[in-house]
């Protein structure tokens, strides 16, 4: 069994508590099958992403999308299967698949697309007002308030 040394790593982060839930997904992921169906991930934008999965004989019915906890969760199973047919040679799989892509914090699922056996999934990052960095500008700090002073006034 391998030991893992993670003190540089925490020395660098500050309040990144879900090393746990990182370090079990990306081990994780190495026992299970990640082949099927082949899939890209590509960055369209400074903040928009595309994953497209290739997903030959399946169709709108056949695929579910799910969002939950940062994670997408891509699952595809053919609900009609054709009855009565003899295949000679099977090379377009159709088999049901489950994938799952962590998410990094304030990434959106914006829209799904199925065309000619390719499913994209847009995504886009969208960080709240609130956390996008801004500028702190250094100067004479202001003169605190006395709270208790205009307690007393008000009471008078």
């Amino acid at each position: 069994m391998r030991n893992f040394d993670l003190s540089p790593l925490l020395r660098a982060s500050v309040g990144f508590d879900r090393f746990d839930k990182l370090f079990e997904t990306a081990f994780g992921e190495a026992g299970r099958e990640q082949g099927y169906p082949p899939y890209n991930i590509v960055k369209t934008g400074k903040d928009t992403y595309r994953v497209t999965l290739a997903v030959a004989g399946f169709g709108p019915e056949d695929v579910d999308i799910t969002v939950h906890e940062n994670q997408l969760v891509v699952k595809g199973q053919i609900s009609k299967p054709e009855q009565g047919v003899e295949y000679l040679y099977r090379g377009i799989a159709q088999r049901a698949f489950e994938h799952r892509f962590q998410l990094a914090d304030h990434v959106q699922v914006v829209n799904a697309n199925l065309v000619n056996g390719l499913l994209d999934v847009q995504l886009k990052r969208e960080v709240p007002e609130a956390l996008q960095p801004r500028k702190i500008s250094i100067g004479a700090a202001a003169e605190p308030k006395v709270i208790e002073q205009q307690a007393e006034k008000a009471a008078a």
